[in-house]
């Protein structure tokens, strides 16, 4: 190869990663901008995950931060959820996170907990957005 096809080579690499970074910011930008969502780690097989979350009209999106999925990774109904407990990530740090444990889904049978680690204003805005959910139609036969 010659000087030129390898100038040309290294130049479209760093012109791959320029591209790559411009996605992932622009993603990360539009998650974070949009009104309802909110930074929330997930425990996912014993190992932490950052991510945001945002709350729709029926459900609750997940993000992984570090991605360039355009899709959520997990999306929960919301009447779906249900807050199982909530304790303070480290109870020597007054105000610190909480850790948030779930189950989640519908349907009949168990329903799997989810872990999630968010902040205070983040868990209020949580049990809020659960309790203003419209009532579920009941069906007379």
């Amino acid at each position: 190869m010659s000087g030129t096809q390898v100038a040309l080579v290294a130049l479209l690499v760093v012109l791959a990663g320029f591209v790559v970074l411009g996605l992932g910011l622009s993603r990360w930008h539009s998650l974070t901008r949009r009104v309802g969502s909110f930074r929330c780690s997930l425990r996912v097989r014993g190992r932490w995950t950052r991510g945001i979350a945002h709350y729709g009209a029926r459900h609750l999106y997940w993000w992984r931060l570090q991605s360039l999925a355009p899709r959520p990774e997990h999306i929960w109904p919301r009447g779906g959820i249900e807050v199982v407990e909530r304790t303070a990530a480290d109870p020597a740090s007054p105000g610190g996170a909480y850790l948030v444990r779930c189950r989640v889904g519908s349907g009949p049978g168990p329903r799997p907990e989810v872990e999630l680690l968010m902040t205070p204003e983040a868990y209020a805005g949580l049990t809020s957005w659960l309790e203003a959910a419209p009532p579920v139609p009941h069906h007379v036969i």
